[in-house]
Parts: structure tokens; C-alpha cells; sequence
């Protein structure tokens, strides 16, 4: 049974005529007829009894009249849905980011999204780094943003920006007063950090290796708002990416630029390489990339 015959049949059934049925569904009488007795053939049994003044419905015919109706509709809402979620009038696109690019940069993309796109819902999971990759692996999300998880035979990176690391020190601490300090000043206070096998502590790990530093950590834990709690605290120094400092400010830090090494790592876009992405993920990735290339985000944020 096809929908076109359904809609043949669908149409005699209403009028019980053969002439007005064929203006409904724009078929010649003689089409109308074909596409009704090839939808009887492939049931199995007539559906009509036809004589020269009327037309009626048999008991199968009554019965697939009442079930046609709301399967007829269902189709249609169906198709208007789907067409509707192609030209992006409504939708839904689940997606990840980390903590830091969650809470500083990524309401403004959103805000710039439902601009364009008002009908489409966003489910947003704020998550750790690592977390945001595990997610668009196994297909929780379409669209994940996070630090650059490194070259990858199923996921696809697309860079947005670079990260610098920045040092975090109580209110008090005597140093920095020009807004800079090396690591080496740094690394003189108690150190906190993020605990392993968080990537971005090994990332400074490794940096500092490469320069002959050492990293001594005092204190470790899993999120980087409790290293800059127990930073405003006094218990020592961090450092975090330059996307979180906003967020260490008002909990009350200090942040001041880190030299010598300078460590950054990239921010961006991951996705899964082999599948497509929804028109409403698809639309998500090119309104956040278009915010970054026309400096939307960055003029409004602490990157700029």
C-alpha cells in the first residue's frame, strides 16, 4: 500500500464519487480507478462496491476508511515536522562544553543561535574537558566543545581560538604587581592544580619539563572552580586557562599574565567524523564558528 493510493482511496471514501475524489486528489478518473484497484489487489479483497448510480464501502473498506484517516494525518504531521526541522523552524541539537567555555563564551553563541533560529531547542551539558569527548563518542551529543583531544581516527577538530594559561594568586600575594609573573616566581608559593589524569595538568606538566621546572603540587582537586576557591582561600597559587578568569575574579583571585614558558592549548569544535550532523547542529557549529571569525564573541569576552 502506498501513500498515494491510500489518498486515492481516502478521497473516494469521503465523496462516495469517482469525479469529485479525482479534483481532490488531481487524477484523472481512470488513474483514480488504477491506483484504487492495484490498493485492493495488494490487500487482498475490494474495499468499494460500485454500480452505475453509486458507490459504497465495504466492511473492509469501512475499516480501513477509520484506521487511513489518522494513519493519513500522522503522515502529514510527519512530513511537516521534518520540513520544518530541515529549514530549521524547530528542532533540537544536544550539545556539550567544558565548565570554563560553558559559563563565560558559549551564552553569547547561544544568544546569536536562537536569533536566527528561535524554533530550535538546545540541551547544553556543562561538563570537564574529557568528559564533552567521551560524550560526542558515544553519541550522547552531536556537537561538543572543548580543548583540542589530538588527532583522532572518529572525531573531527575545528579549531576556534587559543588558550594562554594565566596565574591565579590570592588578593594579597606580593607578587605581579606589573600584571605578569614568570613561572618560576610562581611555582615559589604552595601549588594547586587539577588532579591526573586531568590533560590540561599534563599539559603544564610536560611544558614545564621541557623548560628544566619542576611542578610541586600542594594541593590537587577535580574542578578548576575549587582550585581557584582554595587559591582566594590562601592555601597557594594555580593557574587556569584564560577562559576561566572571569569566574576567578569574582570569586575574588587575582589573575595575571604567565610567562616564561607561555603555555596555551586550542579551543574548539568536536564532532564525529564519520556521521552527518543534523540541520540544527549543523546550523549550531556555523553560527559559533561565523561569531569567532567575525570577532562577535571575542569583542565581548576576556579574550579580546
Amino acid at each position: 500500500m502506498t501513500v498515494k493510493q491510500l489518498r486515492a482511496f481516502l478521497a473516494v471514501a469521503r465523496t462516495l464519487n469517482f469525479a469529485e475524489a479525482s479534483e481532490l486528489v488531481h487524477l484523472s478518473q481512470p488513474a483514480l480507478s488504477l491506483a484504487i484497484k492495484k490498493l485492493e489487489e495488494s490487500l487482498g479483497g475490494p474495499l468499494l462496491t460500485r454500480t452505475t448510480r453509486n458507490v459504497a464501502l465495504t466492511p473492509e473498506g469501512e475499516a480501513l476508511y477509520e484506521r487511513g484517516e489518522r494513519l493519513l494525518a500522522d503522515w502529514d504531521n510527519l512530513e511537516e515536522e521534518l520540513h520544518q526541522r530541515f529549514t530549521l523552524q524547530r528542532g533540537k541539537v544536544a550539545i556539550a562544553a567544558m565548565p570554563s567555555f560553558a559559563a563565560s563564551l558559549l551564552p553569547l553563541g547561544l544568544l546569536a543561535y536562537r536569533d536566527d533560529y528561535p524554533g530550535v531547542n538546545v540541551e547544553v551539558h556543562d561538563v570537564i574537558a574529557e568528559r564533552v569527548v567521551d560524550m560526542v563518542r558515544e553519541h550522547r551529543i552531536e556537537v561538543g566543545i572543548t580543548f583540542d583531544p589530538g588527532s583522532s581516527e572518529d572525531l573531527r577538530f575545528q579549531p576556534l581560538f587559543e588558550d594562554e594559561f594565566i596565574a591565579v594568586l590570592p588578593a594579597d600575594h606580593p607578587c605581579g604587581r606589573d600584571g605578569s609573573i614568570s613561572w618560576t616566581d610562581l611555582l615559589k608559593s604552595d601549588f594547586i592544580t587539577l588532579q591526573r589524569p586531568s590533560r590540561l595538568r599534563s599539559l603544564i606538566e610536560r611544558r614545564l619539563a621541557e623548560q628544566g621546572l619542576n611542578l610541586n603540587v600542594a594541593y590537587d582537586a577535580h574542578q578548576l572552580v575549587t582550585v581557584g576557591r582554595m587559591v582566594v582561600t590562601g592555601l597557594g597559587v594555580g593557574a587556569v586557562p584564560k577562559l576561566c578568569r572571569q569566574q576567578m575574579e569574582e570569586l575574588g583571585a587575582r589573575c595575571l599574565e604567565l610567562t616564561e614558558p607561555r603555555v596555551s592549548r586550542r579551543v574548539g569544535i568536536v564532532t564525529r567524523r564519520r556521521d552527518r550532523l543534523s540541520a540544527a547542529a549543523q546550523a549550531f557549529v556555523e553560527v559559533i564558528v561565523q561569531q569567532f571569525q567575525e570577532g562577535g564573541i571575542a569583542k565581548r569576552s576576556t579574550l579580546s
